[in-house]
């Protein structure tokens, strides 16, 4: 239980929790995405599916997801934040002078893209699942909510900063984890890049297109 423990507070074994609790975290980003383009195919799909999703495992399913996934962000944010502190302890003075020539725009805002990100989610849920923040919920009303809800201007432009966020968020960490995984070589580097760059080219323009679609009234 020592070993675990001294295993879990070292750089590599929290770099190790934030690869697992990502995968887990990055897999949601992209499932739940997939599941929301159903609302270019009929405004009853949506819905169908929201009540397939409560119904899965006797509505069980669906408590067992959000517990995996709140675990999974409470483990990410702990490993981030104790990462971060080894790294300021590692070095207590900054640089003289910054040099950001290997560094990307995604790695750079990383912690700052995390926070926003971490905010998002806590809206989003206040927004379209609890609905005490959103200007008309109806219970079970997926396609209404859903249009209701990005037809606010102010709302759509914070959902699609966010969700550009998200995508350098996702782009770096996709990138790292799979360095975590053993694919750190100059023989896979331009492949982690590619992989990283089309996952989150995948899920920021779905994501861009929800709030787009509603305003532009492609969905309605």
């Amino acid at each position: 239980m020592n070993w675990a423990l001294r295993f879990l507070r070292s750089s590599i074994g929290l770099k190790l929790v934030m690869a697992v609790s990502g995968v887990v975290l990055f897999g949601f980003v992209l499932v739940h995405m997939i599941g929301n383009l159903q609302v270019y195919m009929g405004p009853t799909l949506l819905d169908e599916y929201g009540v397939w999703l409560r119904a899965l495992g006797h509505g069980a399913a669906l408590w067992v997801a959000r517990g995996v996934l709140l675990a999974a962000a409470v483990a990410h944010v702990w490993s981030a934040y104790c990462l971060t502190r080894l790294n300021q302890k590692a070095r207590p003075e900054g640089y003289r002078e910054r040099m950001n020539r290997e560094s990307t725009l995604a790695s750079r805002t990383m912690r700052w893209s995390g926070v926003v990100v971490l905010v998002f989610i806590i809206y989003h849920l206040l927004h379209f699942t609890i609905g005490t923040v959103h200007p008309n919920f109806v219970h079970g009303a997926v396609h209404q909510n859903f249009v209701v809800g990005f037809r606010v201007i102010w709302v759509s432009a914070f959902y699609m900063i966010a969700t550009l966020l998200l995508g350098l968020h996702l782009y770096h960490g996709v990138w790292s984890m799979l360095q975590t995984v053993g694919l750190s070589h100059p023989r896979y580097d331009l492949m982690r890049k590619r992989a990283a760059a089309a996952f989150a080219a995948l899920v920021t323009l779905g994501n861009l297109s929800f709030p787009l679609a509603v305003l532009t009234g492609v969905v309605r």
